[in-house]
Parts: C-alpha cells; sequence; structure tokens
C-alpha cells in the first residue's frame, strides 16, 4: 500500500492511495470485486459547493478534459471493450453498471483484464477509484507499465476536471 499527497507548487492537492487494504470502507463497497489485484483512489477538494451529480463528474474527468478525452487510445491499446460514445449508459465507453446519490461505476473488460472506476463526490471531495482484476497471466505484465502512466494522468485529469467545473460556477 501506498499513500501520497500529490501537489504542484500553487495547484489542487491530489491525495492518492495505491492498493486495496487502506482505501476507505466507503468507496470499497462501492466495488464489486471480491479482492482486486490492483486498486488506487485520487481524491481531491472541491472549491465551493456543487449541484453536479457523480455522473455529471464522471463525464467531466473522461469526457470533457483533454486528457480523458485521449485515455481510449491506450485502453483500446489494452484491448478494453468500449461502448458508443456519446451516450447515456456510458460514460467515455466505459458502462454504467450502477450508481447512487453520490456514486458512479463503471466497467469495461478485455481478454485478459476486467476493470471497474468509481467516482464518488461527498462533503467537498471529488474521488476516482480504479480497481483492476487480472483474468490472465499476462495481465499483470500488461498493467504494471500502464499503470504507471495512469498514475500519473489520473491527477491531471482530476485538475482538468475540477478547473472545469469552477469555470461553469463562474460563468
Amino acid at each position: 500500500m501506498h499513500s501520497e499527497s500529490i501537489r504542484l507548487d500553487g495547484d489542487i492537492p491530489i491525495v492518492s492511495v495505491v492498493g486495496w487494504a487502506n482505501f476507505p470502507e466507503s468507496i470499497r463497497s462501492l466495488d464489486t470485486f471480491a479482492s482486486p489485484d490492483y486498486a488506487d483512489l485520487f481524491s481531491a477538494a472541491i472549491r465551493g459547493s456543487t449541484n453536479s451529480s457523480a455522473e455529471d463528474w464522471a463525464r467531466i474527468v473522461l469526457e470533457e478534459t483533454s486528457t480523458g478525452r485521449s485515455a481510449p487510445i491506450l485502453w483500446r491499446s489494452l484491448g478494453l471493450r468500449l461502448g458508443p460514445t456519446p451516450s447515456a449508459d456510458y460514460v467515455q465507453g466505459w458502462k454504467i453498471a450502477d450508481r447512487g446519490q453520490d456514486w458512479v461505476r463503471v466497467e469495461t473488460s478485455s481478454w485478459c483484464m476486467s476493470a471497474h472506476a468509481v467516482l464518488h463526490v461527498d462533503d467537498g471531495l471529488v474521488s476516482l477509484a480504479l480497481f483492476v482484476r487480472f483474468d490472465h497471466p499476462m495481465a499483470g505484465v500488461i498493467w504494471a507499465p500502464v499503470s504507471r502512466m495512469h498514475r500519473r494522468g489520473v491527477p491531471i485529469m482530476l485538475r482538468q476536471a475540477i478547473r472545469a467545473h469552477e469555470s461553469r460556477d463562474v460563468g
């Protein structure tokens, strides 16, 4: 397990947790994998109030940020099956599997792995968690270098999304 705060000078602080064991139960309980092979969580404070739902936030993060819009290139290279975009039933190609008042879970899979992402909004905090299950022995080998790119990209996406959300509130 690894936990750290990721902050660039004067930028929005992002707190990250890598590893399933120390996830908050409020996030762990929103996923259906009993014990994922990989899990991470990134959280950032939202300045001001938000009337946006978790699904709205998921769409802002994955569909409206430049990093999120380019992510399907990587996902397809992993063989992840993506649905149609735009779509009310999918967020950037990931199937909406379940949702609650303050969270949404999207899912996809490939020949070697299954992935779930949970976006949770609560108490002025937006959190994005990824859970990956290795369905083939090669998945761990494939995911190891990709996970490093993922851990660099998610904080960038969250910051872009928060800025986009804040500009909507101002504008």
